[in-house]
């Protein structure tokens, strides 16, 4: 019970999805619940990737041809960015804009806080949400199966990956960051449930994918991650909320990558 206390802590704070009345107050809240359900980030997405899926498998059976994958493709990401509100498209775009805007590491803190999108997370959300659309419509007009295994596969490893970084990395104190208490510490418990949440992502990818193209997944998402962890370290002495989103967002580009590309 109080591991799906801790799943339903991490479903209400990164998707939309509502835990209201009764079950809320049954699942009850505390910083250090929040700081225990980050082993669940994977687990949420499980919930995310698979309604995605099911939309983008709908529009596969509704809309013919290239454009009718290009366009199912995008209802799937839509369905995805309305459960979790954008949320970590938005830490993409702020990061992009805090490190675009400025060298110095206090201003680019400081823009990072700004609500307002620049012309740098403008351009940065309008590349990756277009690569996922372009690379998810490249799979599907392959194979079906394996473009809706590997959104949700996408969905659920992505979310494994921003842990390292909180494990590797010290929390950049922000007074006002609504992400301290779940990402100023990371357990070995918490990254052990997240693992057990991602296992069956990959045996659901080892089984719709041949073996090269899930061993390039996984060599392209340790490459992200580690240039994550370092550029974060060397701009910022750390990692904040919004580098936590963009490292979920820039994984899953990775992945879908790797999966579409066709091995001779």
């Amino acid at each position: 019970m109080t591991g799906l206390r801790h799943f339903l802590v991490a479903l209400q704070f990164f998707t939309r999805i509502p835990v209201t009345g009764t079950l809320a107050r049954w699942v009850g809240y505390s910083p250090e619940m929040l700081r225990a359900s980050a082993g669940h980030f994977p687990g949420v997405g499980w919930v995310v990737g698979a309604a995605g899926a099911a939309a983008m498998w709908a529009g596969l059976l509704l809309l013919p041809g290239e454009a009718g994958a290009l366009a199912a493709a995008l209802i799937g990401l839509m369905v995805t960015a309305c459960l979790t509100g954008a949320f970590h498209e938005d830490g993409l775009a702020d990061l992009a804009d805090g490190l675009g805007g400025s060298a110095d590491r206090e201003r680019a803190l400081q823009i990072m806080k700004d609500s307002r999108i620049g012309s740098y997370g403008t351009l940065a959300m309008v590349l990756v949400v277009g690569l996922k659309v372009a690379l998810l419509a490249t799979l599907a007009a392959q194979d079906d199966l394996a473009a809706l295994a590997g959104l949700v596969a996408a969905h659920v490893l992505s979310r494994f990956c921003p842990l390292f970084v909180m494990r590797a990395l010290p929390y950049v104190d922000r007074d006002d960051a609504k992400a301290k208490p779940v990402a100023d510490s990371i357990s070995s418990q918490a990254l052990t449930v997240a693992l057990l949440w991602s296992l069956p992502a990959l045996a659901l990818l080892g089984w719709t994918q041949p073996f090269e193209n899930v061993l390039g997944a996984g060599v392209l998402v340790v490459g992200v991650v580690a240039w994550m962890i370092r550029m974060l370290r060397r701009r910022l002495a750390g990692f904040t909320g919004d580098a936590l989103g963009a490292t979920q967002q820039l994984c899953e580009v990775a992945i879908y990558l790797a999966l579409a590309v066709q091995l001779s």
